[in-house]
């Protein structure tokens, strides 16, 4: 079925006012976006404030071009601080970093003496980049519903489950606003271009730990988010805060990894969207994507096949199921 370009601007790009929040301000995505955004800067910065006196740190880098040591600012220089003192290359084609055989984010500083190494697609063995990367892919569908509908519909993310790339596509289960709404090849497009796009920009993705307050605070607006958030802080090491990343003004949870940057990023698209119940939080959309790195060319025939299967409902688990998981992890403790 093919929309008019009158429709698609209707669904997409209203200028309406009207606002679906669940708190007394109601704020609009964009507010929400703001908001969020700032308050991660105004830690991030507090947080480097603590940090009054620089330390040296040992960085054994192992791998190609070779083997050499560093001397780093401890709780400061990140991975790619490091690649930007070895080589070009790994600055460019770097997915993740190993810290100590862990894997780590390539913009997260580094907290001691360690050994470090780069991976990348095209490694021997690359799990760990592929799986970082289908999680960004999950953190970009998020990206893309807040800013989609603009102001027309209030959108509320839910979570999106771990990747398993032999499901065929990576998911963000959320509340759209939107009843009765089975969207067209047309719309899928249109909303496609929005992710597609980033592979022409240089995004860093950013990690930050707060307390689980301040993550309240910032999603105190979604209410799949807050309800989460004390699942979360009480799976953490310290039993009390939230990993998040942000990409260009937008921020979100995730445990991680997440890829470098979204220049690493080559084609996107959002496939389907699914109407999905869950035990705990109603009536949601499984949004469902797939993408492939800038590293690994694909003929557009091939990929054009990927995205018919990538359309087949995915069968991760339902978000009720994760949160019920979390919460036995808790009592379990």
């Amino acid at each position: 079925m093919v929309v008019s370009s009158r429709s698609l601007s209707k669904l997409f790009t209203s200028t309406s006012r009207r606002r679906f929040c669940s708190k007394a301000e109601g704020l609009s995505n964009a507010e929400i976006t703001k908001k969020r955004n700032e308050l991660f800067g105004r830690e991030k910065a507090r947080q480097l404030a603590l940090i009054t006196r620089v330390e040296k740190i040992e960085v054994e880098h192992v791998g190609p071009p070779e083997n050499c040591r560093l001397l780093m600012n401890k709780g400061l220089s990140t991975p790619f601080n490091c690649a930007m003192h070895i080589q070009e290359n790994l600055m460019s084609r770097s997915v993740l970093a190993l810290v100590n055989g862990q894997p780590w984010d390539l913009h997260r500083p580094l907290e001691d003496h360690c050994e470090l190494k780069f991976l990348h697609f095209k490694d021997e063995d690359p799990a760990l980049s592929n799986k970082a990367f289908w999680r960004t892919g999950s953190f970009l569908i998020g990206y893309t519903l807040e800013r989609v509908f603009k102001d027309q519909h209030y959108v509320q993310l839910c979570s999106f489950p771990r990747p398993r790339v032999e499901t065929g596509s990576f998911v963000y289960d959320a509340h759209l606003g939107i009843s009765d709404w089975t969207p067209s090849q047309a719309e899928l497009q249109c909303m496609s271009r929005v992710p597609a796009k980033l592979q022409f920009e240089d995004f860093k993705l950013e990690r930050l730990t707060v307390d689980a307050s301040l993550a309240s605070k910032m999603f105190e607006d979604n209410k799949f988010k807050s309800s989460q958030i004390p699942f979360i802080a009480a799976k953490s090491k310290t039993g009390h805060s939230v990993t998040l990343y942000r990409m260009d003004d937008h921020v979100d949870i995730s445990e991680g990894p997440l890829i470098a940057s979204t220049a690493l990023i080559n084609r996107f698209n959002i496939t389907a969207i699914h109407d999905i119940e869950s035990e705990d939080y109603g009536s949601l959309k499984r949004v469902q994507g797939l993408s492939t790195p800038k590293q690994l060319p694909i003929h557009f025939w091939n990929y054009g096949i990927l995205c018919e299967r990538a359309a087949k409902l995915n069968p991760a688990p339902m978000p009720a199921q994760w949160n019920k998981e979390a919460m036995a992890t808790r009592n379990n403790a």
